[in-house]
């Protein structure tokens, strides 16, 4: 039952957080945003819905219980919550699930951007793997995690070279 409740809750922010990445899409893409990545998106909705159908299959098919590290991994599960919030509220109308550019937008360097060049990515990882052991998720927590590094590994670096070609970034993290 907690599993459940804990899945929809998931699945609920999931939708909320696709359609404020759908109407900034649709803004930015009105002010001459410019979209990278289209070819490895499909691949990466596909990798975070297979992460939710295999933890799913694995919590039911292997009879996994909520783990007795349960706190611990709750606690850093709603840290990293917070964080998502804190990196959608800094970036703004330029948050999205895609790589959207726009051309000569200043970078943002507040929140956790003061930090850290990709908080969300940081974010995702974790909770990949926190949701996995917040259920004894182990099979899920291995692949996914592999899978997410290997996604990782080719969208970051379009990231950079989409920001490099089309804002002052090189100059903002020059030295990093």
């Amino acid at each position: 039952m907690i599993f459940a409740i804990f899945i929809i809750l998931i699945a609920i922010q999931r939708l909320v957080e696709l359609y404020i990445a759908k109407q900034n899409e649709k803004q930015l893409k009105a002010g001459g945003a410019i979209e990278y990545g289209e070819s490895h998106y499909k691949w990466m909705v596909l990798m975070h819905l297979s992460f939710f159908i295999v933890l799913i299959i694995e919590v039911i098919a292997l009879e996994r219980d909520i783990s007795g590290l349960w706190p611990i991994w709750l606690t850093l599960f709603l840290i990293a919550q917070s964080g998502r919030v804190w990196v959608i509220r800094s970036l703004g109308k330029h948050w999205n699930t895609k790589i959207i550019v726009v051309p000569d937008a200043d970078v943002v360097i507040k929140g956790p951007y003061k930090f850290f060049k990709h908080p969300n990515y940081i974010i995702v990882a974790t909770e990949i793997l926190v949701i996995s052991l917040l259920f004894n998720a182990y099979y899920t927590a291995i692949i996914f995690s592999l899978l997410n590094v290997w996604m990782m590994m080719v969208r970051i670096p379009l990231e950079e070279k989409a920001l490099k070609e089309h804002t002052e970034y090189s100059t903002v993290f020059k030295g990093e």
